[in-house]
């Protein structure tokens, strides 16, 4: 299958992965009233379950997966392995700090954007270390190594603020942002983050050919005309903003970026700079019906999208970490 082809089958999908979000819910919605409160002319009930709920909450889950998807694929032709994915550098845990710091000193309530910009700006604080560490470094052994401390001190502070929580609502707050949820989102939110998300995906495409180059090692990248410096610099920045920007939206969720970009690999014929937009489509796709499956589980209160990205992502992770050992073997 080309390249053409699969972006093509991958952004159809994409889209009726969306249309069944819209549809499926606690009360069904047929395709007749879909199309009527799409263009505002059906039930008032309709346009208002369609543009305030269900479509801010699919596009959502569709922009976090595809901002998860892409990180990762970038991630992993940046370090050469299939187990990178954006947490992997610390971003996504000192972005959820910035976003439990506000939440826990109460500062959520004065805006519904504090809480995505303390998210992005904990995103761009870490982003602005690793840049630092990428520039003055020129292992990538030691860039993981920052990136693991980033994310143990964030989680750490974290762990605190859950420790300290004031009274059992805060600690609630706290609690349910970290699990992860795209559920009360609207267009605001989306537009809020999709500044972040395009900068990050300009630096990323900046340096998508590099990324092939690196498959054959960084001294035959370097020979090649590679600046392996400023390679990991872009996909730091592009990943760092991206990351960001999704926790922002969705809070904490895990193993997409993982997953999304490890499907992708063999139809790309493990190919990096070709595997970034389907991973992205991916992504989005894996996220939109882990989304619509939460809704559809009856359980007394509604899973959280992290943790359903959890259960479907953590033993994929298991099989491609084990399938990796003995293929090292």
């Amino acid at each position: 299958m080309s390249d053409r082809s699969l972006i093509a089958t991958l952004m159809a999908v994409a889209v009726l992965a969306v249309l069944a979000a819209c549809l499926i819910g606690s009360t069904s919605m047929s395709l007749e009233r879909f199309l009527a409160a799409l263009f505002g002319v059906g039930a008032a009930g309709d346009v208002i379950v369609l543009w305030e709920i269900r479509m801010p909450r699919a596009l959502a889950a569709l922009v976090v997966g595809g901002s998860l998807g892409a990180s990762g694929a970038a991630l992993q032709g940046l370090l050469r392995n299939p187990l990178a994915e954006p947490g992997v550098l610390g971003v996504s845990a000192c972005s959820a700090l910035g976003a439990t710091l506000v939440l826990f000193y109460g500062l959520a309530g004065l805006s519904s954007f504090v809480v995505p910009v303390a998210a992005i700006t904990g995103a761009l604080v870490a982003t602005a270390l690793l840049s630092l560490a990428a520039i003055r470094t020129s292992s990538v052994i030691t860039l993981i190594l920052v990136g693991v401390g980033l994310s143990s001190f964030a989680g750490a502070l974290m762990a605190l603020l859950l420790n300290l929580a004031p009274n059992p609502f805060t600690l609630s707050d706290l609690i349910s942002w970290t699990l992860g949820s795209v559920a009360n989102k609207s267009f605001q939110d989306l537009v809020l983050v999709l500044p972040f998300i395009g900068a990050g995906l300009v630096f990323l495409r900046i340096v998508a050919r590099d990324l092939s180059a690196l498959t054959l090692g960084e001294d035959a990248a370097s020979g090649v005309g590679v600046n392996l410096r400023r390679t990991r610099l872009f996909v730091i920045l592009g990943t760092g903003l991206i990351t960001g920007a999704s926790v922002s939206i969705a809070g904490a969720i895990g193993f997409v970026g993982i997953v999304a970009p490890h499907l992708i690999r063999p139809l790309v014929n493990h190919d990096p700079t070709r595997t970034l937009v389907p991973s992205a489509l991916m992504g989005g796709i894996i996220l939109v019906v882990a989304d619509i499956a939460i809704r559809l589980i009856p359980t007394p209160a509604e899973l959280r999208l992290g943790v359903m990205a959890a259960l479907i992502g953590a033993p994929a992770f298991v099989w491609i970490a084990m399938n990796r050992q003995v293929s090292d073997g």
